[in-house]
């Protein structure tokens, strides 16, 4: 672990003393994964974590299943609230690890780490309602259903920033490709708008032996596949980025060896960082599988659904994460121009009604997100609570009598 600066010592040392706390509620986490909306056991768990921490309120059911906790600080001359966000859901995948606290859940596992965020924000519960040397608010989200669920913009729409008008909003995700100690981020953006594409080509069946009596929708689907990978090579600048993968195809019955469907389906995403290049690429796909198909005497339509916008940290919220990311680490530890990730996040949506910033957390380790195989690092844990209560306690410092 990195060597900490003379000050920020002494929070770091404070959370360290609580690790075996934190290691042992991330870890009862990680053994009972639920999906989106449905972290009922998961939520009782962090409130009862919660309440014997000390905070001053727990508000629950906000967004369906999300959690919000106050702490209040030193009283301040104006009401301030910063908000400190972590996610809670799991993913609908078999873990193949085999130790104690693996996954009791057949088919559901903490792929991603949100375990260890709960629990990272729990620690920072525990150090700020110890100490509470701050002025004004701590809000402390739990949100439900990251994984493709838009659980951000539940609790938004079901009133968060209303009843919680936090002036600022911070959240952080463990990251396996830095070393453990190691923080990061950037002034822009930090991960991509996520959009789903499903695309049905409408053909006509026939026999494999008689193909020119047909319209082979199985022919054309390859067409498409090849054509599409030219939409982001020649139609957005090279400065720019954006991804478009067709990851799935179905079409006829594998047994059937000689039968041409009449249906068949791609699957895929687009990723895109501008609304400009995310409506460029929607309009241009629509518009060249239309024609593909048509070309072969087929028609085809595109379904193009927006789930996640690009998670965008405004400029001088990260430039204060990152300072407070040096105060405690050291500015060696600390890359504050991480190149973006073409993944996605639904905090993106907090960070369109709040300013804010998103931060990696380094954790290292052989596995990456979303495997079978993947852990939390439960070494980063009191690094992560430090960060955390840091955020608050520096947006937030008490002023000199």
């Amino acid at each position: 672990m990195t060597a900490f600066s003379t000050v920020a010592a002494g929070t770091y040392q404070r959370l360290l003393e609580a690790r075996g706390e934190l290691v042992a509620l991330r870890r009862e986490l990680h053994a009972m994964p639920e999906l989106g909306f449905e972290e009922r056991r998961t939520g009782a768990r962090i409130v009862q974590a919660l309440r014997a921490c000390g905070v001053d309120e727990i508000h629950e059911g906000i967004g369906r299943t999300g959690l919000v906790a106050l702490i209040h600080g030193q009283p301040s001359a104006r009401p301030r609230l910063i908000g400190l966000r972590a996610d809670m859901d799991a993913l609908p995948l078999k873990e193949q690890n085999d130790f104690a606290w693996r996954s009791a859940s057949p088919g559901l596992m903490h792929a991603c780490g949100h375990d260890g965020h709960c629990a990272m924000l729990v620690g920072a519960a525990r150090y700020l309602a110890q100490t509470r040397r701050f002025e004004g608010t701590a809000v402390l989200v739990f949100q439900p259903g990251e994984e493709g669920y838009g659980g951000a913009r539940e609790m938004i729409a079901d009133g968060l920033f209303d009843r919680f008008p936090v002036e600022a909003i911070y959240a952080m995700h463990n990251w396996p490709h830095l070393p453990p100690g190691k923080i990061g981020l950037n002034r822009g953006a930090m991960m991509a708008a996520a959009d789903r594409v499903q695309i049905s080509i409408q053909g006509r069946g026939g026999h494999g032996a008689h193909p020119h009596l047909s319209v082979d929708p199985v022919l054309i689907a390859g067409h498409i596949i090849t054509a599409v990978q030219s939409l982001v090579s020649r139609n957005i600048a090279p400065i720019e980025q954006a991804v478009v993968s067709l990851c799935s195809m179905q079409a006829g019955e594998s047994s059937a060896f000689s039968v041409i469907p009449e249906l068949a389906q791609l699957t895929g995403t687009v990723r895109s960082f501008k609304p400009e290049v995310q409506q460029l690429l929607e309009e241009r796909m629509t518009r060249m599988v239309e024609s593909v198909a048509l070309g072969f005497g087929a028609s085809a339509k595109v379904d193009y659904q927006r789930l996640y916008p690009a998670t965008i940290n405004s400029a001088p919220e990260a430039d204060f994460a990152a300072k407070v990311a040096q105060w405690l680490v050291g500015a060696e530890n600390v890359d504050d121009k991480l190149p973006p990730s073409m993944g996605s996040e639904d905090f993106a949506f907090m960070l369109q009604a709040r300013p804010g910033a998103y931060l990696r957390l380094g954790q290292g380790g052989p596995c990456g997100l979303h495997q079978p195989r993947y852990d939390f690092n439960d070494e980063v844990l009191p690094l992560g609570s430090a960060l955390f209560s840091a955020l608050v306690e520096q947006s937030l410092p008490v002023t000199a009598a």
